[in-house]
C-alpha cells in the first residue's frame, strides 16, 4: 500500500484531493490525514478528488468525484450499474489484482489477529469471474414515480433496490432475465406485494422463488405460467416461511400450459471427480460458485488425504457437499448440521449415490453441551470445519482439540473469524498451521473465502 496521506483538504462538503493509502474490508479506498475517509471506487496508490457525504464517529464516507492519477490495476467496469448497485464492489480492479488483495487480507489477519506463521501458502482456487453466481437473493419493488417494478440487488449507499437491466455476475440465464422479471412483476395485480426473488441455478434447471405477500389471482398465475414456459425456468411461490415454498405448477392438471416448463425433477449439481450427484431444494444453501466449489471439494480431499481406515467428523456439513466426497475415500464419515432440512437432503443424497459409510445428525453446533457426547468422543482422525461468518465457539475448538485428530481443515467465509479461531487452535491447543490459501468464490466482491490446514504433533 502507498504510504501517503491527504494532499489538500478543502472545507467540509467541498471537493478534496487525496492519495488512497489502503483498502477497507468492503473494498473502499482509505484516505488518512485528519479524519479518515472511506471512498468506494478508489484504489490504493491513486490520487482522487472526492467529497464527504456521511459522517461517523471515527471516519467519514466519501463520494469519488474524479480519479486524477489512476492505479495501473484499474480497469473499466463491465457493468453499467457498477457504483450504484451493491452486488459488486471491485469491478474496477483487474481480477488478478482482486485475488492478490484477498490474499493480502488473509495474510494480514493471520499475522495480526492469529499471530501464527503459515508453513506454506496454497495457490488460490479460481473459476469464471463472470456468470458464476448460481445463488442470489434479489430485491423487487414497485416504484410509483417510475411507474414500474425494479429488480436487482440493493443499492450500495441506500436501502433501495437498484434499477438493473441485466447482471453479468448472475449465472445464465438469470443474468439476462432481470429486466424481463421486472416487466413480468409489473404486469401482475400483486405487483406491490412481491418484495423478493430467490435465485437458484442448478445443473439441470433454473429455479426462481417469488416471495409473495398476497396470493396471486388466477390471471396472475396464468402470466407466471406463461413466463415460466417461455423462459424455461421453474417458478415457486413463497407465502410465508420456508415451509410454504411451493412450485407454481403444483396441483396443475397434467395437460395445462404450465407443463411446457421443465419437468419437476429435483434440482441438482454434480461433483464429477467423486462420481457424485447431489440434489437440493431452491432455498437450500449451496456454494455460490459451482466451478470453484468443485475445485474446493477436490482440494479439501487432497489436503485431508483420508485413507480407507480414516474416520472424519464434518461440522456444519450442510447437504453433504464435503461429507459425501470424503466418504468416497475414508472408512467412516459423520456429518453434523443444525438445519434439519439440509440433513434430510444429505441422507437422501447418500442413499442416492449408494454411500453407506456415512451418517448425518441434526445438532445446534453453537450449544455443544446439548449434543450427544458420543459425537465428540470419536475417535476421529480428521475434522472438517465449515462454520458461518461468526466462526466457531471456543467450546467447539476445545472439543475438536480433545479429539486429537491428525488433521483439521477449516473452510472459512470470513478471514477475521478464521484468524481468531486459528490463534486459539495454535496457541491454546497445540496445533500447527501447515497451509492456508484463498478461494475466489465471489469475484468482483470484497468477500474473502479461504481455507486452512492444521495438524497436531
Amino acid at each position: 500500500m502507498s504510504g501517503g496521506g491527504a494532499i489538500r483538504a478543502a472545507g467540509r462538503g467541498e471537493p478534496e484531493t487525496a492519495e488512497i493509502v489502503g483498502f477497507t474490508r468492503d473494498g473502499e479506498g482509505i484516505v488518512r490525514g485528519g479524519k479518515t475517509v472511506f471512498i468506494a471506487g478508489a484504489l490504493p496508490g491513486e490520487i482522487v478528488s472526492f467529497e464527504r457525504i456521511r459522517k461517523h464517529r471515527r471516519h467519514d464516507d466519501g463520494r469519488l468525484l474524479e480519479v486524477l492519477r489512476p492505479a495501473p490495476e484499474r480497469v473499466m467496469p463491465r457493468c453499467a450499474h457498477f457504483g450504484v448497485c451493491g452486488g459488486c464492489a471491485l469491478q474496477h480492479l483487474e481480477p488478478q489484482a482482486q485475488l492478490a488483495l484477498k490474499e493480502r487480507e488473509l495474510r494480514d489477519n493471520l499475522e495480526r489477529v492469529a499471530q501464527v506463521e503459515c508453513q506454506s501458502w496454497l495457490p488460490p482456487l479460481q473459476g469464471p469471474v463472470w456468470g458464476y453466481r448460481r445463488r442470489a437473493r434479489l430485491g423487487a419493488k414497485y416504484v410509483p414515480k417510475k411507474g414500474k417494478v425494479v429488480v436487482g440487488f440493493r443499492e450500495r449507499l441506500a436501502p433501495y433496490v437498484a434499477d438493473v437491466i441485466h447482471c453479468d455476475v448472475l449465472a445464465p440465464p438469470v443474468g439476462t432475465l432481470v429486466q424481463p422479471l421486472a416487466e413480468l412483476l409489473g404486469a401482475l395485480d400483486i405487483r406491490q406485494h412481491v418484495p423478493q426473488i430467490e435465485v437458484s441455478v442448478a445443473d439441470n434447471a433454473t429455479a426462481l422463488v417469488l416471495r409473495v405477500l398476497q396470493a396471486p389471482s388466477e390471471q396472475d398465475r396464468g402470466k407466471l405460467r406463461d413466463f415460466a414456459a417461455a423462459r424455461a425456468v421453474r417458478l415457486y411461490l413463497q407465502t410465508g416461511g420456508l415451509d410454504t415454498v411451493e412450485e407454481l405448477t403444483a396441483g396443475e392438471p397434467a395437460g395445462s400450459v404450465a407443463r411446457a416448463a421443465p419437468d419437476a425433477m429435483p434440482l441438482g449439481y454434480t461433483l464429477p471427480a467423486f462420481d457424485l450427484a447431489l440434489e437440493f431444494t431452491p432455498t437450500d444453501f449451496i456454494q455460490v460458485n459451482g466451478a470453484v466449489n468443485r475445485a474446493l471439494v477436490s482440494r479439501a480431499a487432497e489436503l485431508l488425504h483420508p485413507e480407507p481406515e480414516s474416520t472424519i467428523l464434518d461440522l456444519y456439513c450442510g447437504l453433504g457437499n464435503f461429507t459425501l466426497a470424503l466418504a468416497r475415500r475414508a472408512g467412516r464419515v459423520l456429518g453434523v448440521e443444525g438445519d434439519a432440512g439440509l440433513v434430510e437432503r444429505a441422507r437422501h443424497n447418500a442413499r442416492r449415490n449408494g454411500i453407506s459409510n456415512v451418517e448425518f445428525h441434526v445438532g445446534d453446533l453453537s450449544k455443544l453441551t446439548a449434543l450427544p457426547a458420543a459425537w465428540f468422543r470419536g475417535p476421529y482422525s480428521h475434522v472438517l470445519l465449515d462454520p458461518p461468518r461468526v466462526g466457531a465457539t471456543p467450546e467447539m475448538l476445545a472439543a475438536i482439540a480433545r479429539l486429537a485428530p491428525e488433521r483439521v481443515l477449516y473452510v472459512s467465509c470470513h478471514p477475521g473469524s478464521l484468524a481468531r479461531d486459528l490463534g486459539i487452535l495454535v496457541h491454546e491447543h497445540g496445533f500447527s498451521l501447515e497451509a492456508a490459501g484463498v478461494v475466489d468464490m465471489f469475484p468482483h466482491t470484497a468477500h474473502v473465502e479461504s481455507l486452512a490446514l492444521l495438524s497436531r504433533p
